[in-house]
């Protein structure tokens, strides 16, 4: 079994373009098994909201189900970066999925990056997909 971790934020873009990236995958209808995480920023919202509630992580659940491949859902909270990371290795991650956003370089030093972050602090592959645009 191949294990996927994809991290959903609120765009519904690019949580399609990581469910391609992942049907993409060989064989995944038989032998891909996706996490899909979303993490808040306060417990509260993460003890009382589940991925599919959330238009993004409803869609790529969505998409997924829609070929076969097997999902697993999980909410977090606190810092995105180490809970992807965390699940990641909690899971035994073969790979971890983003959907990252176009910034400029000026716009990440500012800002932070998210993809950045998890590329530098994961021990395991990360592919960025971007959007489905």
């Amino acid at each position: 079994m191949y294990q996927v971790v994809l991290p959903v934020d609120a765009s519904e873009e690019r949580a399609i373009a990581q469910a391609s990236a992942t049907t993409g995958l060989p064989h995944a209808e038989d032998s891909v098994t996706a996490t899909v995480l979303r993490v808040f920023d306060d417990e509260e919202t993460a003890d009382k909201t589940s991925v599919e509630q959330t238009p993004a992580g409803n869609a790529l659940v969505e998409a997924l189900q829609e070929t076969g491949v097997d999902i697993e859902t999980e909410t977090r909270q606190g810092d995105p970066e180490v809970q992807i990371v965390n699940v990641a290795e909690e899971r035994d991650a073969d790979m971890i999925i983003l959907g990252g956003r176009k910034r400029s370089p000026l716009g990440a030093l500012v800002f932070g990056s998210v993809s950045q972050s998890v590329i530098l602090d994961s021990e395991r592959p990360v592919a960025v997909t971007g959007s489905a645009k």
